[in-house]
């Protein structure tokens, strides 16, 4: 016989009365559950009674940090997940729009194309929901996360006085620093009753050095001073930032964030080798990176001035070694 799964501590947490009410109705109707059927505990902040420990995510830090009017103020932590973004996704019919997930250690995270994504202590996992009118732009809501993320960064280290991390986006859904990969981004959809639900799911290396690097090691090398930044200062500053950019991404298009984007991604005037079959010769043709189109792949230029729309195979671990040219 299969031993059966342990259970999952599920911590809820509400920055209003409206949204601690929500908590303790989903408490008393014990109606989350996640995708193998494990038993599921809930508490709501601060009943459940834990020992004080850094390595655990503080809830009242992240709340005092929080100005949002939407995003981040229904909260869920677990000291332990399989994947936030299971949590999220697989409960989002119950769960207000906005509401987050976070746990401190993540033994089943993922990325594109099936790719696991490492998440010891220190690395900041979370998730939330959003629901969107227009499937078209809903490719682009990975940009906008991308962004919000950066500029986050940006205004922590302005805020007190830090150096800059040059924390740069590489299409379609990694965050490089220094040239190694320090986050990712997964987002997921689906559709029902007329409006697309997403679930995104971010990590982000703020205080664990393996596999990659983490912000904090990076911040060491630059400055003397003595601040580190949190996972909930980080992820609360995520929030503030996304949800303006997020307002603007609704109301005024990608092309009022294009701007920035461009400032922050590797890309720009970027050289890629494509191969291409002609009969049965494999072709290598150069294309330079201009920009983005407007359904978010890569817009391209040839050598023969032929503007041209670049497609990932889907199968390539590094998205630039397999692209597939359109020509428009």
């Amino acid at each position: 016989m299969d031993s059966p799964s342990p259970s999952c501590v599920l911590v809820l947490s509400g920055k209003s009365s409206a949204e601690m009410e929500i908590a303790k109705t989903l408490k008393s109707s014990n109606s989350l559950k996640l995708p193998d059927n494990s038993e599921v505990k809930i508490f709501v902040h601060p009943e459940i009674q834990r020992p004080p420990s850094e390595e655990s995510f503080q809830i009242d830090l992240f709340m005092k940090s929080l100005s949002t009017n939407q995003f981040g103020r229904f909260f869920i932590w677990s000291p332990h997940l399989p994947s936030t973004h299971d949590v999220v996704s697989h409960n989002f019919g119950e769960l207000p729009i906005g509401a987050v997930c976070t746990t401190d250690i993540q033994s089943k995270g993922r990325g594109r194309s099936k790719n696991v994504w490492e998440s010891p202590i220190g690395c900041l996992l979370f998730s939330f929901t959003i629901q969107m009118d227009d499937g078209k732009i809903v490719p682009l809501l990975q940009y906008v996360i991308s962004l919000a993320i950066t500029e986050a960064i940006k205004e922590i280290c302005d805020k007190n006085g830090l150096p800059y991390l040059d924390v740069r986006i590489k299409w379609p859904n990694d965050l490089y620093l220094n040239g190694l990969k320090v986050g990712g981004i997964l987002c997921t959809s689906t559709y029902k009753s007329k409006k697309f639900n997403v679930s995104a799911g971010i990590g982000l290396n703020v205080d664990n050095e393996k596999p990659t690097v983490c912000l904090n090691a990076v911040l060491q090398e630059l400055s003397v001073a003595s601040y580190k930044f949190t996972r909930e200062d980080m992820l609360a500053a995520f929030f503030n930032k996304f949800e303006t950019l997020y307002d603007l991404f609704i109301h005024q298009g990608f092309q009022a964030l294009e701007e920035l984007y461009y400032k922050t991604w590797l890309h720009s005037g970027q050289r890629v080798i494509i191969q291409e079959k002609n009969e049965e010769q494999v072709v290598e043709n150069v294309v330079t990176i201009q920009g983005l189109t407007p359904s978010g792949y890569l817009l391209a230029v040839g050598e023969d001035n032929q503007m041209c729309e670049l497609h990932p195979d889907g199968n390539s671990f590094d998205f630039f070694k397999g692209l597939v040219r359109r020509k428009l």
